[in-house]
């Protein structure tokens, strides 16, 4: 036994499990699974041409050294993104605990009341700060914040009769450059005409219905928007401002200045910059708009007894449910980065943040005035933490490198300087000597910050802001850290348990791929360093995008898409420039099957295409003669299909390289969804079945954690042909050769958490990876015999034998009473996370335990779900109060002096024996998703100021 080897840590399974568990299948060996399962034809017959696999101890060691070549400069760029101080007690107790990294998106309420309070805090934070009535809990950057902005104030316009044809956006030039990039990739294929120009000159003509304004603007000037919203408003023109988060601390705020959204992002509240992410976005708006607004959003409700709860609100309006009539296509947030920066606000609380502002102001103001006082003079009238100079760049350049210092450089006579929380008066006067330097001045050296503003009055904060007890109340570290560990104790994570989500392949996210994250040579850099200074990033991710080629069979990859929904959008985007390039722009028919993912046809809406649902076939695969018809109907402007595979089913569809051929021979591409690549890695890919790309769940198959609903990151990888599209960035140029305008913020999106996947593939090899992907299979199927005779499995392959997930029918239990929800609160007893409900087909539980589970973990989820099913039998239609119906159980309920209930605290709280060696007890009783949407709090306001009347 190679005990230095990664995959033996990695895969669940032991070597002295393996016959037990195929005598289990049925079948004599793994591979005959594996030949039982996919279809030959697709099958690779070579392995994947990957590096040897290194041991977790060489592979830090590698990645020391690789992060040796990455050089920390002090940055001064802005632009969006600020160095800051990652306060340790969030550090180790929240980013670097797999009790917050591991745990899923918060869908089963009761089980997730820890990261629910932190998300509501951080929209309280978001709320209170830009004066807004409702937001979210976060989105994914800035840029695609905006453009989530821009879409939302399009939808809403057609409420307007006066407003029903108007098309134009106004984008102030004050914008974040790769904001605007974002934007224009967005507004086109939607049918939006972007109008760049200068707010001041801006004509408010009928053919607008929104804009967008930057506060304070790109390089630091702060303007009075009053005027300008005011008279955008009259003309029923809505206005979106993209707001600094910390500037609000000290400038008035968006929302008292009458604006319909205010978008911005979090990073500055003491995340990383990690080379552009991941960081959480905010998104608010006003309460009208709640039910166009993007992403999630955490609400207050009551459970079964009447106490206070949380949970996910208005989720029929998500794209899930919408599907090609959403304007969204987001199905993610950055849950553990806004779970950081709503704690950064707890822990500083009010005085705290005015503390941080104005020490980053007085920094800025101190400065402009030494560097006028030697004649460098300083040209913004009123600025929060940025300043511009006029200078002679090459020689302010030349002296910054050599005191390791990044300015951002607008032209060859202007620099700007954005100061931040870790800038010190030492930093100061280095600022001040490059500058005296190149102007061949003598300075005297500060001493003191200045206590002076050049904010005008009108322009000052006046309202208060964090008023609630939580964000006055935890400001020691041992206060803050007992009230992490009181949140993590009400969420159930990987820490607990498996939680066998089919489609979400929560596997393990193992400790050596994480550490590379704190670490200053990688977290540090700002997304904008010059491309010199950063060469192991850049050799980091260019081997990253190697071994994704390979995996898929693909030609390209970029690293841009910041989630799923992002990949699937940037795929379809890539698509779209292809069919233009080769002058067939009208090619604008999706096909998509009907058991497709929500965000397939939201995506391809947003790409600007028409979404028809082609049939899927009694056995659960694509209906091929009704996918034929249809791209031979449509075959003059076919786009492509969109295809997940296996099947959203969890089947190998022996028929997939028809289907894909069907689609090239009617002119086009097939775009395959990767949410289900765990269970191709090194058997079959993308290329053997005939797709054009793909995107990858790097937060699934690939290791990165869910971090409890985000982080997230979706390349894409793309055959020869699509290359040249792959998108770029307007600062640090990426991409292909006639590349397509951004996706994301950031040139590599989320860069810092690309460390993770890297990890994950380069100490598994071609053999671990390959092992990876049998053994998910094997466990799979593991759980489908062992549940066999107590569920239904809905569909198999030819051969019987289920991917790398099943899905169980718990609609026969209706005649029970039961349904399958009820079946997934009961699961919460038994200490499980529920699999995923009711998703491709109502009723049922779709389960994938992924390769990291060991066999004595597979047993006890059989063990609960067959005790669930022998429970299930004990109860009638008739039987309302039953220990399925009334799940689940808190402790609360076992402890009360009177127990009222027809079954035992025993049955109740422990109905098998291994419960009692590591009981997790839900919070809260079951949540009333009704009065929770009825009465919407999306902030810490006490419940009873909301209560129905």
């Amino acid at each position: 036994m190679k005990t230095d080897a990664f995959a033996l840590r990695h895969i669940g399974p032991r070597e002295n499990d393996l016959q037990h568990m195929l005598d289990t299948i049925g079948t004599e060996s793994l591979d005959q699974l594996i030949y039982e399962t996919i279809p030959d034809d697709i099958r690779l017959k070579e392995p994947l041409d990957l590096e040897p696999a290194m041991t977790e101890y060489e592979y830090l060691n590698h990645i020391r050294e690789l992060g040796s070549k990455n050089q920390i400069y002090k940055s001064y760029i802005g632009l969006g993104y600020h160095s800051t101080i990652v306060p340790p007690s969030i550090q180790r107790n929240i980013f670097e605990n797999p009790g917050w990294y591991t745990a899923y998106t918060p869908y089963q309420a009761e089980i997730a009341q820890g990261r629910l309070e932190a998300l509501l805090n951080f929209q309280t934070m978001v709320i209170e700060l830009t004066g807004m009535e409702i937001a979210n809990a976060s989105l994914l950057d800035e840029g695609t914040a905006a453009a989530e902005a821009m879409a939302l104030l399009f939808d809403v316009r057609t409420r307007d009769q006066k407003k029903n044809n108007a098309n134009k956006f106004f984008v102030s030039e004050e914008i974040l450059p790769q904001t605007l990039s974002v934007l224009e990739t967005r507004s086109e294929p939607i049918g939006v005409e972007l109008v760049v120009g200068n707010h001041e000159e801006f004509d408010f003509s009928e053919e607008y219905f929104g804009a967008i304004l930057q506060y304070p603007g790109k390089y630091g000037q702060v303007y009075d928007y009053e005027s300008f919203i005011a008279t955008a408003t009259e003309k029923d023109i809505k206005v979106a401002v993209a707001a600094d988060i910390l500037s609000l601390v000290k400038l008035k705020s968006p929302g008292e200045m009458g604006a319909d959204v205010v978008v911005g992002t979090t990073q500055r509240f003491g995340i990383p910059m990690g080379y552009g992410g991941p960081h959480a976005a905010y998104f608010a708006t006003k309460e009208k708009y709640k039910r166009s607004i993007p992403g999630r959003i955490i609400g207050v409700t009551v459970d079964a007894n009447g106490n206070r709860a949380l949970r996910m609100a208005l989720q029929t309006r998500e794209q899930h449910i919408k599907r090609e009539k959403a304007t969204s296509n987001i199905c993610t947030a950055q849950v553990l980065l806004a779970v950081m920066a709503g704690m950064y606000a707890v822990y500083h609380g009010p005085k705290g943040l005015k503390y941080i502002a104005d020490k980053v102001h007085r920094s800025a103001v101190t400065t402009a005035d030494a560097l006028n006082q030697i004649g460098v003079y300083q040209a913004n009238t009123s600025f929060f933490d940025t300043i511009v100079v006029r200078a002679d760049v090459a020689k302010v350049q030349a002296a910054a490198y050599a005191k390791a210092i990044n300015f951002y450089y607008v032209d060859r006579e202007t620099v700007s300087i954005s100061f931040n929380e870790t800038t010190s008066l030492k930093d100061i006067n280095d600022i001040i000597e490059i500058f005296s330097e190149a102007a061949g001045k003598e300075f005297e050296p500060i001493t003191e910050l200045v206590s002076d503003t050049t904010i005008e009055d009108k322009l000052q904060r006046t309202s208060e802001f964090l008023t609630n007890e939580v964000f006055n109340k935890y400001h020691s570290e041992t206060a803050l850290m007992r009230y992490i560990k009181k949140l993590e104790r009400r969420d159930l994570s990987l820490t607990h348990s498996m939680i066998s989500l089919g489609s979400c392949t929560m596997k393990l996210n193992a400790a050596a791929e994480m550490l590379p994250l704190s670490m200053p040579n990688w977290h540090a850099i700002h997304p904008f360093a010059p491309i010199e200074q950063v060469e192991g990033y850049q050799l980091m991710l260019k081997k990253l995008e190697e071994q994704l080629n390979v995996i898929t069979g693909f030609a390209g990859t970029t690293l841009q898409p910041n989630s799923g929904a992002q990949g699937e959008y940037a795929g379809l985007m890539v698509i779209r420039a292809y069919h233009q390039d080769n002058n067939e722009g009208h090619r604008n028919i999706a096909l998509i099957p009907a058991s497709a993912h929500g965000t397939n046809p939201a995506s391809a809406i947003m790409a600007g295409m028409e979404v028809v649902v082609t049939k899927t076939s009694e056995n659960g695969n694509i209906d091929v003669e009704d996918l034929k018809a249809k791209a031979e109907k449509y075959k003059d402007n076919l786009s492509c299909l969109m295809v997940t595979y296996p099947s959203t089913h969890g089947v190998y569809e022996a028929s997939i390289k028809e289907i894909t051929q069907i689609i090239h021979d009617n002119g086009g591409q097939v775009y395959m969804d990767g949410a289900n690549m765990n269970a191709q890695v090194g058997l079959t890919n993308p290329a053997a079945i005939g797709a054009d790309v793909c995107h990858l769940n790097l937060h699934k198959t690939f290791a990165i954690p869910h971090g409890g609903g985000g982080p997230g990151v979706g390349p894409i990888c793309v055959a020869e042909h699509l290359v040249p599209f792959l998108p770029t960035n307007p600062i640090v140029p990426t991409g292909g050769t006639n590349a397509i305008t951004a996706i994301s913020a950031a040139p590599y999106g989320s860069a810092l958490v690309c460390l993770i996947s890297y990890g994950y593939i380069t100490m598994l090899g071609e053999e671990g990876l390959t092992s990876s992907t049998k053994n998910a299979i094997l466990n799979a199927n593991y759980i489908k015999e062992k549940l066999k005779g107590h569920y239904e499995t809905l569909y198999t392959g030819e051969m019987g034998r289920a991917a790398h997930e099943m899905i169980i029918d718990c609609r026969p239990f209706k005649d029970n009473g039961i349904e399958v929800a009820d079946i997934a609160k009961r699961l919460m007893d038994y200490g499980f996370h529920a699999p995923t409900v009711s998703f491709p087909v109502a009723g049922t539980l779709m389960i994938e335990p992924t390769e990291s589970e060991n066999v004595e973990e597979l047993d006890r989820f059989c063990d609960a779900m067959i005790s669930i099913r022998k429970e299930i039998e004990e109860v009638s239609a008739d039987d309302k109060n039953n220990v399925l119906k009334n799940a689940p159980h808190t402790l609360a309920m076992l402890t009360t002096d009177e127990w009222t209930l027809p079954y035992s605290r025993e049955k109740a709280a422990f109905p098998i024996d291994y419960i009692a060696d590591n009981k997790f007890w839900p919070a809260v009783r079951r949540v009333d998703e009704a009065y929770g949407d009825r009465n919407l709090i999306c902030s810490c306001a006490p419940i009873e100021a909301y209560m129905e009347h």
